[in-house]
């Protein structure tokens, strides 16, 4: 997943979960038990190649919906640009 190259301060790690949904406008799943953890992924566009193949292997559940969860966010808040 990660070159030697790289280093911790460039990890920007990234977990795809997915699973079926309750309501198609929420992010509620409808049975936690059942939520897939796809995989981590030291980078955003790693994560973002893993969330496309999980989500086109579902295309034939609408209610199934992935999701990448930014968990460098997580470990380090002040890394989240959305905040005020």
């Amino acid at each position: 997943m990660s070159s030697d190259a790289e280093s911790k301060s460039d990890q920007l790690l990234h977990i795809v979960i997915g699973g079926e949904l309750e309501n198609l406008k929420g992010t509620t799943f409808r049975n936690l038990d059942e939520v897939e953890v796809v995989g981590m992924y030291p980078s955003y566009a790693a994560a973002y190649d893993a969330w496309k193949g999980a989500a086109q292997r579902s295309v034939d559940n609408a209610h199934v919906r992935y999701f990448i969860v930014h968990v460098h966010r997580l470990l380090d808040p002040e890394t989240d640009t959305t905040r005020s």
